[in-house]
């Protein structure tokens, strides 16, 4: 399996991480339905550290993940934000391996979760 990983992790201000969530995920959710070469993009907040949000988003390969960082709701997600975050790093890569169960991806409803 191929396809381009970025991971970023915020730091976010304190009295600033609801309104932080709330365009995070915006972007996100905009990124996974409007972006033919956005597989994943997933929002996570650590626990014990309510002040860190972690992304973790695939691409079909780095151009993809190019044409992320041109969309508006990108840009407007990156103004945005920017005042609200006290560092971030990002890391990106080529995925190796994607491990995924059997029985676990055939799920198509969360309330299937037991």
């Amino acid at each position: 399996m191929s396809g381009y990983v970025v991971t970023v992790e915020f730091r976010v201000k304190p009295d600033e991480i609801s309104d932080f969530l709330r365009l995070v995920t915006q972007n996100a959710r905009l990124s996974a339905e409007t972006e033919p070469a956005c597989r994943q993009f997933d929002v996570v907040v650590p626990d014990g550290a309510p002040h860190t949000v972690f992304l973790y988003e695939i691409y079909d390969d780095k151009p993809g993940f190019e044409k992320h960082m041109a969309t508006p709701h990108f840009h407007d997600f990156d103004r945005q934000s920017a005042p609200m975050v006290r560092s971030k790093s990002v890391s990106a890569g080529r995925l190796h391996f994607a491990g995924r169960s059997p029985t676990k991806s055939k799920r198509k409803n969360p309330k299937d979760i037991p």
